[in-house]
């Protein structure tokens, strides 16, 4: 639940500690509009993952590819940004196809790292769906490692999370990295 005071009053007292002034213009409205914005995002990340069961004679591969994601670092609270590919193998359930982006924003936006938000997504996926296997990878850019620290822009990590048939079997896994690094 979010409270939106603390929230005010924490950046408030974040922007004293660096030396602003946060009655200034540009930063009077500043702890608010925070507060909103963590708001919305908390307010997005529920969702009903319908489920089809009329489609359950479908058993080959569904892919959704360059789901594009933005969630903020836990250790700096500086944005990471990229793209999830997720891909799933039905056992007798479909879901809609916008319910896997939907699941991705869902796990994103709250403090967060890349590893974590992307076995979230895979154990997500696969405890709904029960499907015969789940791969996750995502590749994103860090701004803390790109503006801070090593200051080294353009870099892009990939983690993966791979579930039943991706896991045990290297023809699915090999026909899911080679559909995702399709130009």
């Amino acid at each position: 639940m979010i409270d939106k005071e603390k929230i005010k009053e924490a950046i408030k007292l974040f922007l004293e500690g660096i030396g602003e002034n946060p009655e200034r213009e540009g930063l009077k409205e500043t702890p608010d509009r925070i507060a909103r914005m963590w708001e919305e995002f908390e307010s997005l990340r529920s969702f009903d993952m319908k489920l089809f069961e009329e489609f359950g004679q479908y058993n080959e591969m569904v892919l959704v590819k360059d789901i594009k994601f933005y969630s903020m670092c836990e250790h700096h609270l500086l944005p990471f940004f990229g793209k999830v590919h997720i891909a799933y193998i039905p056992d007798g359930v479909i879901c809609g196809l916008s319910k896997l982006v939907r699941t991705v924003r869902a796990f994103a936006l709250r403090p967060q790292v890349q590893e974590r938000l992307t076995d979230e997504i895979a154990d997500f996926l696969e405890k709904q769906l029960t499907p015969r296997g789940v791969g996750v990878v995502i590749e994103a850019e860090h701004l803390c490692m790109s503006m801070r620290g090593a200051m080294s822009p353009g870099h892009i990590t990939t983690t993966s999370a791979l579930r039943g048939v991706f896991l045990r079997d290297m023809k699915t896994r090999e026909e899911f990295l080679k559909l995702i690094n399709k130009a």
